[in-house]
């Protein structure tokens, strides 16, 4: 499966249904900026929405997935429901990655934090303590941020 093949063939698709990229969100539930990020092969789309685009473009999961339309005699090793599930469980996984990845990062500032209060005492020790304490509070930030997109699930 690659994003960038994916992405043409729904654009090829969309077009031939003669549907602006405003359009088809708007049968979706999405942004036509959604529409755009996979066409342009930015990311995918979200499991919950791919069965209905595949409804829309009147191809297969598996066609979406190959970014080409099957072969009149091509043999699948999965079904439209087994390749729906794999799709789940790798965006599932993808979250959690990201979630563990935010989590990570407030540790780590944290543990930066401790660190920026045992040094002190001359006018280096006092900077470097300022730069990590400076760098602790950045990580916590940057880790909150990612964790907490991660669980609205952006």
């Amino acid at each position: 499966m690659n994003q960038q093949t994916t992405g043409k063939f729904i654009a090829q698709k969309r077009k031939e249904k003669n549907l602006t990229q405003e359009r088809l969100a708007e049968k979706l539930g999405v942004s036509n900026k959604t529409v755009s990020k996979w066409e342009t092969g930015k990311c995918m789309p979200d499991y919950a929405v791919v069965k209905s685009l595949c409804e829309e473009l009147e191809i297969t999961v598996a066609e979406l997935m190959d970014g080409e339309v099957a072969r009149e005699r091509s043999v699948r090793a999965y079904d439209d429901e087994q390749i729906m599930e794999l799709l789940r469980r790798t965006q599932e996984l993808e979250k959690q990655k990201n979630l563990l990845f935010g989590i990570m990062l407030v540790v780590m500032g944290i543990a930066s934090q401790a660190l920026s209060h045992t040094l002190g005492g001359s006018a280096v020790k006092d900077f470097f303590s300022g730069i990590l304490l400076g760098l602790s509070v950045a990580e916590m930030l940057a880790g909150i941020f990612v964790a907490g997109k991660s669980i609205a699930g952006r």
